[in-house]
């Protein structure tokens, strides 16, 4: 069967792995903080906070960044549930942008209408979608006109770059941002994320929120009476300073992510190479396009590979499609179905008919194999499939 995706592990993640559970700590420990360190140098961001999910990661932002009751916080509509539930974790409400066509990101120009429509937003998550940056000179800009924080959802776009050539992560124009270490992402360290930051205030808090609210580094005591005593600190003593989570990450998943992110620009050269490969194979049929332009494989982290295709003009529904792929040995995928579909969220009064962009390419999206283990005769193989069932 070739997957959608699917992670690579070689000889050297499994040993670093080894190694850590020979000699090294299981949790808490040094290698937390060189995974951080490597991260924070690779994107030229002063500060990492490492967590259990994205997930965690976007809760956190999230509540950083403001996010609670009476407040709103906006994302795009196609995107994992996750960027919409930060919202809801922290009592906030949710808001929708629709998406440009053409990159499958929010749009900045419906951003922009939403705020001057909306004076309680207190954050917007652009969603960089397969890996391909938003607009986010724009997105800053807009959000400094509106005084709104702006958090990157980029689970999907580690290893890529901004317009202007730029580290995605880098703080140029977001108060953080958001990458996964989920096994189909650009690495894997079978679950994890990362907040960036260029904030100490936010990365000081950052650390209290994903350990319990616990004081962290040089936080003062409040109670100092029951916190030394002759002089000195008492060894045992802490405090918690606010409600906070376990978000932690293990040590286990540091060795792993940070052997593997010693191979992300192998990683990314190989997933770009399998792109552009697709890109010129897709370019004379008729019914099928990828989903983002063939000039941005340069500068995205490409974590999935989506075609549009007119279904109706096919003659066969996409789950139909999809059998036909499955009976051949080859996986896909949708991604995603809108947030404003679920039936959580259409409790709460949303419509996904109100976001025509992302109702329209949700109808046409297919996610196919994109992988660095996948070989140019399996790539082929998903192509030939593709020109006989599509045309």
């Amino acid at each position: 069967m070739i997957p959608y995706g699917r992670h690579h592990i070689d000889e050297s993640d499994i040993q670093a792995v080894a190694d850590l559970l020979r000699d090294g700590f299981l949790t808490q420990g040094p290698m937390v903080g060189a995974f951080e360190n490597a991260v924070a140098a690779y994107t030229g961001s002063k500060y990492a906070v490492a967590v259990s999910s994205a997930t965690s990661g976007l809760h956190l932002a999230a509540a950083v960044a403001g996010a609670g009751p009476a407040r709103a916080l906006v994302t795009s509509p196609i995107t994992f549930v996750a960027s919409a539930n930060a919202a809801l974790y922290n009592g906030a409400a949710p808001l929708f942008v629709d998406i440009d066509p053409e990159t499958v990101n929010l749009d900045p120009a419906k951003l922009e209408k939403l705020l001057a429509a909306n004076s309680n937003v207190t954050a917007v998550m652009p969603v960089h979608y397969g890996g391909l940056a938003c607009d986010m000179a724009a997105i800053r800009d807009i959000a400094n006109r509106y005084g709104v924080s702006v958090i990157e959802d980029a689970a999907h776009a580690l290893g890529g770059h901004y317009a202007d050539g730029g580290v995605i992560g880098n703080g140029a124009f977001s108060d953080m941002t958001v990458f996964s270490f989920h096994p189909v992402k650009a690495i894997a360290a079978g679950e994890g994320g990362m907040i960036i930051t260029n904030s100490e205030e936010s990365y000081r808090r950052l650390l209290r929120l994903r350990s319990h609210g616990i004081n962290k580094l040089d936080d003062p005591f409040i109670h100092t009476e029951d916190a030394f005593a002759d002089g000195e600190a008492n060894p045992w003593y802490y405090e918690m300073v606010e409600l906070g989570y376990n978000y932690r990450i293990t040590d286990i998943q540091s060795a792993l992510g940070l052997s593997q992110f010693g191979k992300l620009d192998q990683f990314i050269s190989r997933r770009r190479q399998l792109a552009k490969r697709y890109d010129a194979a897709f370019s004379d049929f008729a019914n099928l396009r990828p989903a983002q332009p063939g000039e941005s494989r340069d500068r995205s982290g490409l974590h999935i590979y989506v075609v549009r295709i007119d279904f109706k003009k096919i003659g066969m529904g996409r789950g139909e499609l999809m059998r036909a792929l499955k009976a051949r040995n080859i996986g896909s995928q949708v991604h995603y179905i809108p947030v404003t579909s679920q039936p959580y969220y259409r409790n709460l009064g949303f419509r996904t008919a109100d976001y025509p962009n992302a109702a329209d390419f949700y109808d046409q999206a297919l996610s196919i194999p994109l992988y660095v283990d996948l070989s140019d005769d399996e790539q082929t193989m998903v192509i030939e499939a593709l020109r006989e069932l599509v045309g």
